[in-house]
């Protein structure tokens, strides 16, 4: 607990993920933002703010995620309100970051969603935008504004850690998610194995082969997030059958949209590890779910960023 106490300071709420929030807000010191989220009914959203934020570092958390565009629409009628109030800095924080994966043209005449995304943000007034575990590292990129990165990795890790866990090896589901793997197979002292997939539509896999030792060992299978968990759900039958000792699922982002809850529940996993980038449902919370906190490291880094000091000292 911060015990922060600074009137300058203000931090706002979307409807995304409200618990967080009042977390974070615990966790710096400062009373929750008095605002007013509600639709017209016609759907319109209406952002109403209770307090002055004239010459104040404001931060508004929202993450984009299911309903996206509800959400991304709140946090942008949000940032017009605060900028117009006469706020001196408009601080998003997106803990998930919704269309991340629309980040390239992958076939002729595909849109670059996620480059349109940080164009709204930007246009919308805000100054600075801190993401965690951005699903593309080049998405930084596509703002002309400050990007503060965090990363789940070291709250993931501690959590291992603290497990004790023996004969560990980190996989990958992909190619694409090596770095990643590598990042905490570091911090747990451990080697990586890779899966070999292809996925020939989305949210389609075919599991190839497994790259690495995986045989009678305990898995950690790693990746940003746990969308209809297909991916994973594939992996770890793969594990199994290569002679994994058991299977830990684990990612950042709890998505659980479609499918996923049903293939998590028959899926061979000890447990499921996720954060609270993405509030999840009751319904959605199996026996073996772990939810860890990000509140104390996003409060770390508003507070950091308010103070003008290093982010990135939160990973050194």
């Amino acid at each position: 607990m911060l015990s922060y106490r600074d009137s300058k300071l203000k931090v706002f709420a979307g409807n995304s993920n409200p618990a967080l929030a009042e977390e974070i807000a615990r966790h710096i010191g400062v009373p929750l933002g008095d605002a007013h989220i509600t639709t017209f009914s016609d759907g319109e959203v209406q952002v109403r703010l209770n307090e002055s934020v004239r010459g104040a570092d404001v931060f508004v958390i929202q993450s984009t995620s299911n309903p996206v565009n509800d959400h991304l629409i709140e946090m942008l009628v949000m940032i017009d309100a605060l900028k117009r109030a006469s706020a001196h800095s408009i601080n998003v924080v997106m803990p998930y970051y919704g269309y991340a994966r629309q980040d390239r043209k992958a076939r002729a005449r595909d849109p670059i969603t996620a480059k349109l995304v940080a164009n709204l943000i930007e246009t919308a007034g805000a100054n600075r935008v801190i993401a965690m575990d951005l699903h593309a590292m080049q998405i930084q990129g596509f703002f002309d504004i400050p990007v503060d990165h965090l990363l789940g990795i070291p709250i993931l890790a501690q959590y291992f850690i603290e497990k004790h866990l023996h004969d560990v090896v980190v996989v990958s589901p992909d190619h694409g998610g090596v770095t990643r793997a590598r990042q905490l197979a570091d911090r747990l002292g451990a080697p990586i194995a890779i899966i070999d997939k292809r996925r020939p539509e989305p949210n389609v896999v075919q599991v190839m082969n497994i790259v690495g030792q995986v045989e009678d060992r305990t898995v950690i299978l790693i990746d940003d997030m746990i969308d209809t968990a297909g991916t994973m759900t594939l992996g770890a039958e793969a594990l199994i059958k290569a002679g994994a000792r058991e299977v830990y699922a684990c990612g950042t982002h709890p998505v659980l949209s479609g499918p996923a809850i049903e293939r998590l529940k028959d899926a061979p996993f000890t447990e499921i590890v996720v954060t609270n980038t993405i509030s999840v449902a009751p319904s959605k919370r199996l026996p073996n779910m772990v939810v860890l906190s990000v509140a104390s490291l996003i409060a770390e880094a508003i507070v950091r960023v308010h103070e003008k000091l290093s982010v990135s000292r939160l990973f050194d």
